[in-house]
């Protein structure tokens, strides 16, 4: 059984004609998202590619004590891995607003300029707490880890004619300044611990893994090789794969860069 999980190419209206690569790009589709199906062992965690040509809705997700019934909340983390000029992530507000005046921002369109709009480039990488209210601009390639649900509620969509649910994002919305610690600068090489949260954890590794992360990284996990292939239990993955390995013993890194995720919890 192949260790790659499956990819699903998800059509939006706000993403690209032509994906860059590895990626391969169907004719006369718009492609936002590639989505790695999550392994029954995983399931908690859901991984994607994210590539935008124009700005996604305002919208912010629900912890788990909030959600509906039967459903995870959403937590979620951005590792920018290319930007265009003037590319920027909205998340938080420049300011505290109060509930009314974040519903009539919503309803007047004056929340995009209340968001606190965030300069991207390469390397940047955003931690987003369930309750953060974001929008991902244009011009960029992400990748985002989360915890695997799909309640969003949105507040503000740019005149599109899409749902807005204003009541449900109004409840757990935290309308406040996005917390500057969340948000980190990685280096272009070396491995980096990026998340150790309550739901899920996140590295960034070069090479063979320190102790450290052997120590952390029990059981099964997820890689994403970056910029070289590497091996989970002899078969090759390429840079825009993802795989599950049983173990970090499963895997040989080489000497490219990679990201490996597991949930917790």
């Amino acid at each position: 059984m192949s260790a790659k999980l499956a990819t699903t190419l998800s059509p939006r209206p706000w993403g690209v004609d032509h994906l860059p690569a590895p990626f391969e790009s169907p004719s006369g589709e718009r492609i936002g998202e590639v989505w790695f199906t999550p392994p029954a062992a995983l399931d908690a965690l859901l991984v994607k590619y994210i590539f935008t040509s124009q700005a996604l809705s305002v919208q912010v997700h629900p912890a788990d004590a909030d959600a509906p019934k039967g459903s995870r909340g959403k937590e979620e983390c951005w590792y920018v891995i290319a930007a265009a000029p003037g590319a920027k992530l909205g998340i938080g507000f420049i300011r505290e607003l109060g509930a009314e005046q974040l519903r009539a921002a919503a309803l007047d369109g004056s929340i995009e300029q209340l968001l606190d709009w965030h300069p991207v480039k390469p390397g940047d990488f955003f931690y987003i707490p369930a309750g953060t209210v974001h929008a991902i601009g244009a011009g960029i390639s992400l990748i985002e880890v989360q915890q695997n649900s799909d309640v969003t509620y949105r507040l503000y969509d740019y005149g599109r004619p899409r749902e807005l649910h204003l009541d449900a994002g109004m409840k757990v919305a935290k309308a406040g300044p996005y917390p500057a610690q969340l948000h980190r600068r990685v280096p272009a090489r070396g491995s980096e611990q990026l998340v150790e949260g309550s739901y899920f954890r996140l590295d960034r590794v070069e090479g063979a893994p320190g102790a450290q992360v052997l120590a952390r990284y029990q059981g099964p996990l997820l890689v994403l090789p970056l910029d070289r292939p590497l091996q989970v239990d002899g078969e090759t993955i390429l840079p825009g794969d993802c795989a599950l390995a049983e173990t970090l013993d499963a895997l040989e890194f080489g000497a490219g860069l990679a990201l490996i995720t597991q949930p917790l919890g």
